[in-house]
């Protein structure tokens, strides 16, 4: 069994999470990393994406094995906001971020530990598999790194994102598809005052529509939410305009495909029966994935797992990641928690010892 060297894990995370890399500002880490996997002999390619959404790359790097098969580990190189400055600290065996940050840890845990199993296992001088990395920009925005990441570098036949949080041994084999709708309410100004009724207010014919619409949890399936509303001009002004965001999620595609056509009819009606004007533009974000329990992938897993003392265990999520784009692109991708606790919050932190475990797991994996 490789020996994961815990010091050199956490100091290469520490050093990972100091550097500013918020989506659309991956360069610095990016060109850091491709150095770093040069270094532990991968052939690294740097692959360009569109400028609008980053100042940096996409990152392909093959390291060949003597083993039989290959795969993908991928993780993503931005963060949320608030994410610049982040200062860890590391109380009792935790790390967290000591100011008024996230941690960071989604997804550089993930990035940590694939470098740290490579190195570990370079020293022992076991055999391995053929180890293929994927480390994409702006996945917290739209998972457009992935959308953008050239597959045809890509050899292996199924991938590995470590993009998850829960117990060590979580296995994501089912994820929803997520539509996006904007609608734009167009009412009629009017002066509040003196003569309100000549007007059509753009929040009356929302709110009409809202207390008419199923939201939240829809079933143990499907959740819709409305998320951002924007408008209004002055208070002696009906409102003229309003801008909204929504979206709509579910595991399965005809029940997405119904609670969005829900929402798109129950805006029209209420636009019509005000007099008012309504532009909807409904785009999908990402496509669901289901992948067997008896899948051979998900059955290799779980055996990595067992080597090392833990029960592999699969789950669905209610979130998307790159495994949902890797997956719609033909790659098969499940998602494996890292021990990620409370992202996307400045209470973020995770568990030095769960660290080790993924990385233990993925050394278990390249030299069964």
């Amino acid at each position: 069994m490789t020996n994961i060297n815990q010091e050199r894990l956490v100091e290469h995370f520490i050093s990972l999470v100091k550097i500013d890399s918020e989506s659309g500002n991956e360069k610095a880490v990016a060109q850091l990393l491709t150095e770093q996997l040069g270094q532990l002999g991968f052939e690294v390619t740097q692959l360009s994406v569109p400028g609008t959404i980053s100042n940096g790359f996409n990152i392909y790097g093959k390291l060949q094995g003597s083993l039989e098969g290959s795969i993908v580990f991928s993780s993503h190189m931005d963060t949320v906001t608030p994410g610049n400055g982040i200062e860890p600290i590391i109380v009792d065996g935790i790390i967290s971020a000591k100011g008024d940050t996230i941690l960071g840890g989604d997804d550089k845990s993930g990035i940590a530990a694939v470098m740290e199993a490579v190195r570990s296992i370079q020293e022992s001088g076991e055999a391995h598999k053929t180890i293929e990395v994927a480390f994409t920009v702006y996945e917290e925005r739209g998972m457009h790194g992935s959308k953008n990441f050239d597959m045809s570098k890509i050899e292996s036949d199924q991938a590995i994102v470590l993009d998850s949080g829960g117990p060590i041994g979580t296995i994501i084999t089912t994820a929803p598809g997520q539509q996006s709708l904007k609608i734009t309410i167009e009412g009629k100004p009017a002066h509040a005052g003196l003569e309100p009724e000549a007007g059509i207010n753009a929040l009356t014919v929302a709110a009409d529509a809202i207390s008419q619409m199923q939201l939240s949890r829809i079933d143990d399936e499907t959740t819709a939410n409305i998320g951002v509303v924007q408008g209004g001009q002055a208070t002696n002004i009906v409102m003229p305009e309003l801008r909204i965001e929504a979206e709509a999620r579910s595991l399965n595609d005809d029940k997405l495909a119904k609670q969005v056509e829900h929402m798109v009819s129950t805006f029209e009606a209420a636009a019509q029966k005000h007099g008012a004007g309504i532009e909807i533009a409904s785009t999908r974000s990402y496509n669901a994935y289901h992948i067997a329990d008896d899948d051979a992938h998900v059955v290799a897993i779980k055996a990595a797992f067992e080597a090392i003392g833990i029960e592999g265990v699969t789950k669905p999520t209610g979130g998307g990641s790159d495994a949902n784009i890797f997956n719609e692109k033909g790659l098969k991708t499940v998602n494996l928690s890292t021990g990620m606790t409370k992202v996307h919050t400045t209470d973020e932190f995770i568990a030095v010892a769960d660290m080790v475990k993924i990385t233990e797991f993925i050394s278990s994996y390249l030299t069964r």
